[in-house]
């Protein structure tokens, strides 16, 4: 029967720490056939038929069928099988070449994971030092008299004689990331305020503003415009080692963290911490009264449970962001992200 996915939280991935590197584990509950939906992921297709996603080049090698799995179409029937013990995907059951006609006109091809919840935190916001902060020219006054600015305003900027770049990105200082650990500063959010170019260089220099999120008030910071980090090739995988990090931040004013919400993690590069591992989320166990124990006052500390799946797609030198890939529970501030 064919099995078609539906909407709500998706079933954790069961992590072996021996066998993610070679060994495919493959679901016991797989489907024989799944039919692509709309809004599919190579994740999250993958996730029907082995434990751990991440695992996906693999399942996808074994098929002579689907050279590059990042053409699958909405639509498709993709079928499982097993041929010489390799598991294979194939659009066939018999697992041989069909000609056929597909009218694709309006469809994209699938994408490896929901790019779109993260591309707007790729450039912006950031996180840096105080001192890299305070230290960067500032918006010293607005153009025509206006108390705030906005998109095709002009600004005034202090200190940009030798620009580095025609961009400039306008920041204001966000929240302060404290370590859940041993509550030092990891650094501070710049938030994202607007995009610039330059006119004329000089102190003050003027600029124009061509694109804005909030408005631009005086004082807000400039630092030069990094494309370099716009980048949506992103390949999970967990880390080598023993990484253990805790959520201190949900970006994007969001109060409860689920599916495909942004957290920030209280490690970066400075801990190996790069781009693209792939974590398990615990949630805490709580700690309960046992009024059953001869003990007065006894109390138990429940285990740690595994909440969700997470995957850092922006590090920095001691902070990193990640989204959340999977959550079959409510997962909160200060829960704890590990190596699988």
């Amino acid at each position: 029967m064919a099995f078609q996915k539906t909407l709500g939280l998706l079933v954790p991935l069961l992590f072996s720490v021996n066998t993610w590197a070679d060994t495919l584990k493959i679901k016991s509950n797989h489907p024989d056939e799944y039919v692509v939906a709309k809004g599919d992921t190579l994740w999250d297709i993958s996730g029907q038929f082995l434990e751990n996603p991440w695992q996906w080049p693999n399942l996808w090698s074994n098929n002579p069928q689907i050279k590059n799995p990042h053409l699958i179409y909405p639509g498709n029937t993709l079928y499982f099988s097993v041929v010489d013990g390799n598991p294979r995907l194939s659009f066939s059951k018999n697992n041989r070449l069909v000609p056929r006609i597909r009218e694709s006109s309006q469809e994209q091809a699938i994408k490896l994971i929901p790019t779109d919840a993260i591309s707007q935190f790729l450039a912006s916001p950031r996180v840096v030092g105080e001192i890299e902060l305070e230290t960067s020219p500032y918006v010293i006054d607005i153009a025509g008299e206006h108390l705030i600015a906005g998109a095709g305003d002009r600004v005034y900027v202090r200190s940009i004689v030798n620009p580095k770049s025609l961009g400039y990105t306008i920041y204001r200082k966000g929240q302060t990331y404290i370590s859940h650990e041993t509550q030092e500063i990891l650094g501070y959010e710049a938030i994202f305020i607007a995009d610039t170019t330059i006119e004329r260089s000089g102190d003050p220099a003027t600029l124009l503003i061509t694109k804005s999120d909030h408005e631009v008030r005086k004082g807000d910071r400039l630092m030069g415009s990094n494309t370099n980090e716009l980048a949506l090739n992103f390949f999970p995988h967990p880390p080598k080692e023993t990484i253990s990090a805790n959520i201190i931040s949900v970006l994007d004013g969001v109060s409860q963290i689920g599916q495909h919400n942004i957290v920030v993690l209280d490690k970066g590069l400075a801990d190996n911490l790069q781009v693209g591992h792939v974590l398990d989320i615990y949630h805490t166990g709580k700690v309960v009264n046992d009024p059953y124990s001869g003990v007065l006052n006894d109390v138990v500390q429940l285990p740690d449970e595994i909440a969700g799946v997470l995957m850092v797609f922006r590090s920095f030198d001691r902070v990193s962001y990640a989204l959340v890939l999977e959550a079959n529970q409510a997962i909160h501030l200060f829960d704890q992200a590990k190596t699988p």
